[in-house]
Order: structure tokens, then sequence, then C-alpha cells
């Protein structure tokens, strides 16, 4: 026998000579605890805007007779995400209310102010352009707009 056989480490099984050692029982993998739900992420932010947009309307905080929502622009969500600015139900039921009255007296483009929070509205077609939080208003000029509101 070679010195490579006379390891049993090193010899693949059944290339011994010899009487067969009793096989020993197949292990069995450990058991383990039954996979546990995922945690609950939270809603995206374009989740949360449609709940809140949702019971805003279910309320009857929508602008009456015009059976338009209020939108977001894409600029305006992204502002909004990044300058940590909450839109809860509240904040746009008021923030509504405040382009329905910029729209009842003709106005364009107005400027809402909602808590601290500066909304630029295009108000003929109900979308808001741009958000700005109280923190990153100063030195701030708002152009382009033809009334404002405070909600």
């Amino acid at each position: 026998m070679s010195p490579i056989s006379n390891n049993p480490a090193l010899v693949p099984p059944g290339a011994l000579n010899g009487p067969a050692a009793p096989s020993a029982p197949a292990a069995t993998p450990p058991r383990q605890a039954p996979a546990s739900p995922p945690a609950p992420t939270a809603p995206s932010f374009a989740d949360a805007l449609s709940q809140a947009d949702r019971a805003q309307v279910g309320a009857g905080a929508g602008p009456a007779g015009t059976g338009q929502r209020l939108q977001f622009s894409k600029h305006a969500l992204a502002r909004v995400q990044r300058r940590g600015i909450e839109l809860d139900p509240s904040t746009l039921g008021r923030l509504s209310q405040g382009v329905q009255r910029a729209a009842s007296k003709g106005s364009h483009d107005s400027l809402v102010l909602v808590d601290g929070t500066a909304f630029v509205v295009s108000v003929s077609n109900r979308t808001v352009i741009t958000a700005v939080g109280s923190e990153h208003m100063k030195d701030n000029v708002f152009t382009n707009i033809d009334s404002a509101v405070i909600a």
C-alpha cells in the first residue's frame, strides 16, 4: 500500500481493503424555526401621497365643482421628498382649499402657504410645481405668480 492509501482521510470511500465499516446514520440538518414574514416596509412616498389624496377626496376636501384633484409635478415630488416636507391629509386638504380660493379669484399661478411650507401651484391645471419648507425659504424669491394664499 502507498503512503496515501494508509491515510483513510485521503482515500475515497470504498477504496480501502478490508471489512466495510458500519455506515453512520446520515446527519439530519438542525431544525430551523419557520421563516418569519418580512418586516413591513414603509410605503413609498407615491403610495403615501395617493393614500392621502384618496382620503382628501373622500372627505370632500377636493375642489368644489371642478372634479379635478390636486396633482404634483415630478419636480415638486422630488422637492417634497428631499426636503422632508410632510403631506398629511390635513395639509393636502388645506392646500387644495387654498388652490380653490385662488381659482375663485381668477389666479393662474399662485403661492399657497400652509403651515410654513410654500407651494407654487399652477391653478388652471391644479398642479403643484414646487414646494419649499420654512428652513429653505430664506433668500428665496418667488417669481411668475399672480397671487398668494395663506391656507
